[in-house]
Protein backbone atom coordinates (compact mmCIF):
# COMPACT_ATOMS: atom_id res chain seq x y z
CA UNK A 1 0.00 0.00 0.00
CA UNK A 2 2.94 2.32 1.13
CA UNK A 3 4.23 1.33 -2.43
CA UNK A 4 0.99 2.23 -4.05
CA UNK A 5 0.56 5.48 -2.75
CA UNK A 6 4.61 6.60 -3.47
CA UNK A 7 3.68 5.48 -7.11
CA UNK A 8 0.86 7.71 -7.01
CA UNK A 9 2.76 10.35 -5.70
CA UNK A 10 5.32 10.35 -7.75
CA UNK A 11 2.86 10.25 -11.21
CA UNK A 12 1.23 13.37 -9.77
CA UNK A 13 4.01 15.57 -9.05
CA UNK A 14 5.64 14.45 -12.85
CA UNK A 15 2.14 15.51 -14.03
CA UNK A 16 1.97 18.80 -12.33
CA UNK A 17 5.45 19.38 -13.69
CA UNK A 18 4.10 18.37 -17.02
CA UNK A 19 1.15 20.85 -16.85
CA UNK A 20 3.28 23.78 -15.41
CA UNK A 21 5.72 23.30 -18.43
CA UNK A 22 3.01 23.43 -20.87
CA UNK A 23 1.18 26.54 -18.95
CA UNK A 24 4.82 28.66 -19.27
CA UNK A 25 5.35 27.66 -22.99
CA UNK A 26 1.55 28.70 -24.02
CA UNK A 27 2.47 31.40 -21.47
CA UNK A 28 5.91 32.50 -23.90
CA UNK A 29 3.70 31.70 -26.60
CA UNK A 30 1.33 34.30 -26.08
CA UNK A 31 4.00 37.16 -24.87
CA UNK A 32 5.54 36.27 -27.84
CA UNK A 33 2.78 37.28 -29.98
CA UNK A 34 1.79 40.42 -28.18
CA UNK A 35 5.61 41.29 -28.44
CA UNK A 36 5.53 41.10 -32.25
CA UNK A 37 2.01 42.24 -32.71
CA UNK A 38 3.32 45.30 -30.90
CA UNK A 39 6.56 46.11 -32.46
CA UNK A 40 4.73 48.19 -35.26
CA UNK A 41 5.02 51.54 -34.02
CA UNK A 42 1.92 53.73 -33.89
CA UNK A 43 2.83 57.91 -34.65
CA UNK A 44 0.91 60.58 -33.45
CA UNK A 45 0.24 61.49 -37.29
CA UNK A 46 0.95 60.31 -40.80
CA UNK A 47 3.43 62.02 -43.49
CA UNK A 48 2.31 65.32 -45.06
CA UNK A 49 2.25 64.00 -48.81
CA UNK A 50 1.41 67.41 -50.61
CA UNK A 51 3.19 67.78 -53.80
CA UNK A 52 5.13 64.25 -53.37
CA UNK A 53 5.56 61.84 -56.13
CA UNK A 54 2.00 59.60 -55.44
CA UNK A 55 0.39 57.12 -57.73
CA UNK A 56 -3.16 55.59 -56.89
CA UNK A 57 -6.56 57.30 -56.12
CA UNK A 58 -6.03 60.46 -55.10
CA UNK A 59 -9.42 60.21 -52.95
CA UNK A 60 -8.27 56.55 -51.24
CA UNK A 61 -8.38 56.57 -47.32
CA UNK A 62 -5.34 54.47 -47.16
CA UNK A 63 -1.81 55.90 -47.80
CA UNK A 64 1.49 54.74 -48.02
CA UNK A 65 4.79 56.18 -47.98
CA UNK A 66 7.96 54.66 -48.73
CA UNK A 67 11.17 56.33 -47.09
CA UNK A 68 13.58 55.43 -49.66
CA UNK A 69 17.25 55.70 -51.25
CA UNK A 70 18.10 54.78 -54.75
CA UNK A 71 21.47 53.95 -53.38
CA UNK A 72 20.24 51.67 -50.88
CA UNK A 73 19.96 47.73 -52.18
CA UNK A 74 17.24 46.96 -49.64
CA UNK A 75 14.72 49.44 -51.13
CA UNK A 76 15.85 48.22 -54.78
CA UNK A 77 14.93 44.43 -53.05
CA UNK A 78 11.96 46.13 -51.83
CA UNK A 79 10.57 47.91 -55.01
CA UNK A 80 11.11 44.68 -56.78
CA UNK A 81 9.84 41.91 -54.37
CA UNK A 82 6.95 44.23 -52.57
CA UNK A 83 6.17 46.95 -54.74
CA UNK A 84 4.84 44.64 -57.66
CA UNK A 85 2.18 42.70 -55.06
CA UNK A 86 1.02 46.36 -53.66
CA UNK A 87 0.74 48.18 -57.31
CA UNK A 88 -1.48 45.08 -58.07
CA UNK A 89 -3.56 44.19 -54.90
CA UNK A 90 -4.04 47.22 -53.82
CA UNK A 91 -2.97 50.87 -55.82
CA UNK A 92 -4.17 49.48 -59.31
CA UNK A 93 -7.47 48.64 -57.61
CA UNK A 94 -7.90 52.24 -56.23
CA UNK A 95 -7.89 51.09 -52.41
CA UNK A 96 -4.42 52.87 -51.82
CA UNK A 97 -2.33 55.69 -52.97
CA UNK A 98 1.44 55.29 -52.46
CA UNK A 99 3.82 57.74 -51.96
CA UNK A 100 7.72 57.87 -52.45
CA UNK A 101 10.02 60.23 -50.15
CA UNK A 102 13.58 60.30 -50.46
CA UNK A 103 16.48 59.46 -47.67
CA UNK A 104 19.77 60.75 -47.61
CA UNK A 105 21.38 58.08 -46.33
CA UNK A 106 24.52 57.41 -48.71
CA UNK A 107 25.77 61.02 -48.90
CA UNK A 108 26.21 62.88 -52.19
CA UNK A 109 25.29 59.76 -54.75
CA UNK A 110 22.08 59.65 -52.68
CA UNK A 111 21.07 63.56 -52.97
CA UNK A 112 21.82 63.39 -56.75
CA UNK A 113 19.53 60.61 -57.46
CA UNK A 114 16.77 62.39 -55.28
CA UNK A 115 17.32 65.67 -57.11
CA UNK A 116 16.75 63.88 -60.55
CA UNK A 117 13.85 62.05 -59.29
CA UNK A 118 12.29 65.65 -58.06
CA UNK A 119 13.62 67.08 -61.69
CA UNK A 120 11.68 64.68 -63.75
CA UNK A 121 8.78 64.97 -61.22
CA UNK A 122 9.16 68.62 -61.83
CA UNK A 123 8.59 68.42 -65.64
CA UNK A 124 6.06 65.12 -65.80
CA UNK A 125 5.09 63.40 -62.64
CA UNK A 126 3.78 60.33 -64.49
CA UNK A 127 7.29 60.08 -66.07
CA UNK A 128 8.56 60.35 -62.79
CA UNK A 129 7.82 57.16 -61.92
CA UNK A 130 9.31 55.37 -64.77
CA UNK A 131 12.69 57.39 -63.86
CA UNK A 132 12.21 55.84 -60.32
CA UNK A 133 11.75 52.11 -61.29
CA UNK A 134 15.04 52.13 -63.97
CA UNK A 135 17.43 54.08 -61.62
CA UNK A 136 16.53 51.19 -58.75
CA UNK A 137 17.31 48.90 -61.86
CA UNK A 138 20.71 50.28 -62.50
CA UNK A 139 21.59 50.23 -59.15
CA UNK A 140 24.26 47.02 -58.85
CA UNK A 141 23.48 43.69 -57.41
CA UNK A 142 27.43 43.89 -56.51
CA UNK A 143 29.25 46.13 -55.27
CA UNK A 144 26.69 48.89 -55.01
CA UNK A 145 28.80 50.90 -52.45
CA UNK A 146 31.08 51.94 -55.23
CA UNK A 147 30.26 55.61 -57.20
CA UNK A 148 27.51 54.81 -59.63
CA UNK A 149 24.72 57.68 -59.55
CA UNK A 150 26.67 60.37 -61.89
CA UNK A 151 25.22 62.92 -63.56
CA UNK A 152 25.75 60.96 -66.47
CA UNK A 153 24.30 58.04 -65.12
CA UNK A 154 20.99 60.08 -64.61
CA UNK A 155 21.57 62.04 -67.95
CA UNK A 156 21.48 58.55 -69.30
CA UNK A 157 18.41 57.01 -67.85
CA UNK A 158 16.45 60.24 -68.29
CA UNK A 159 17.21 60.20 -71.75
CA UNK A 160 16.49 56.59 -72.74
CA UNK A 161 13.58 55.70 -70.24
CA UNK A 162 11.91 59.19 -70.20
CA UNK A 163 12.62 61.12 -73.41
CA UNK A 164 9.14 63.00 -73.46
CA UNK A 165 10.65 65.50 -70.90
CA UNK A 166 13.03 68.04 -72.09
CA UNK A 167 16.33 66.92 -71.06
CA UNK A 168 18.17 70.15 -71.08
CA UNK A 169 15.80 71.64 -68.64
CA UNK A 170 16.11 68.49 -66.58
CA UNK A 171 20.07 68.92 -66.28
CA UNK A 172 20.06 72.55 -65.09
CA UNK A 173 16.21 71.34 -62.58
CA UNK A 174 18.65 69.11 -60.78
CA UNK A 175 20.98 71.83 -59.37
CA UNK A 176 17.47 74.07 -59.35
CA UNK A 177 16.51 75.65 -56.05
CA UNK A 178 13.30 74.74 -56.39
CA UNK A 179 14.40 71.34 -56.76
CA UNK A 180 16.95 71.70 -54.09
CA UNK A 181 14.12 72.64 -51.93
CA UNK A 182 12.11 69.53 -52.45
CA UNK A 183 15.02 67.30 -51.44
CA UNK A 184 15.61 69.14 -47.89
CA UNK A 185 11.50 68.98 -47.72
CA UNK A 186 12.13 65.30 -47.93
CA UNK A 187 15.05 65.27 -45.40
CA UNK A 188 12.94 67.45 -43.01
CA UNK A 189 10.23 64.65 -43.41
CA UNK A 190 12.70 62.12 -42.24
CA UNK A 191 14.16 63.77 -39.44
CA UNK A 192 10.58 64.61 -38.38
CA UNK A 193 9.24 60.74 -38.27
CA UNK A 194 12.61 59.82 -37.30
CA UNK A 195 13.82 57.50 -39.96
CA UNK A 196 16.54 54.96 -38.99
CA UNK A 197 16.59 52.39 -41.83
CA UNK A 198 15.92 52.07 -45.62
CA UNK A 199 13.14 51.31 -46.74
CA UNK A 200 10.85 52.28 -43.89
CA UNK A 201 7.36 52.11 -44.46
CA UNK A 202 4.46 53.99 -43.16
CA UNK A 203 0.60 52.84 -43.53
CA UNK A 204 -1.73 55.71 -41.92
CA UNK A 205 0.12 56.91 -39.08
CA UNK A 206 1.65 53.08 -38.82
CA UNK A 207 5.24 52.76 -39.11
CA UNK A 208 5.79 48.75 -39.84
CA UNK A 209 8.51 47.06 -38.14
CA UNK A 210 9.38 44.40 -41.09
CA UNK A 211 8.61 46.49 -44.46
CA UNK A 212 8.92 42.96 -46.22
CA UNK A 213 6.53 41.40 -44.26
CA UNK A 214 3.96 41.51 -47.32
CA UNK A 215 1.14 39.54 -44.88
CA UNK A 216 1.27 42.44 -42.07
CA UNK A 217 1.14 44.93 -44.78
CA UNK A 218 -1.91 43.97 -46.62
CA UNK A 219 -3.45 42.82 -43.01
CA UNK A 220 -2.89 46.28 -42.23
CA UNK A 221 -3.97 47.99 -45.31
CA UNK A 222 -7.52 45.54 -45.13
CA UNK A 223 -7.93 46.61 -41.63
CA UNK A 224 -8.05 50.61 -42.58
CA UNK A 225 -10.05 50.08 -45.35
CA UNK A 226 -12.76 48.08 -42.87
CA UNK A 227 -12.51 50.87 -40.47
CA UNK A 228 -13.49 52.97 -43.52
CA UNK A 229 -17.00 50.86 -44.32
CA UNK A 230 -18.06 50.94 -40.54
Amino acid sequence: MKKQNKTNKKTNTKSLVLITAGITLLVAIFVLFINNKSENQELTNHPNIDNQPTMGDKNASVSLVEFGDYKCPSCKAWNEIIYPKLKADFIDTGKLKFTYINVLFHGEESALGAAAGEAVYKQDPDAYWKFHKQLFEEQPKELHDDLWITPEKVAEVSKEYVPEINQDKFKSDISSEEVTQEVEKDASLVKEFKVEQTPSIIINGTMLEDPFNYEEISRIINDQLEAEEE
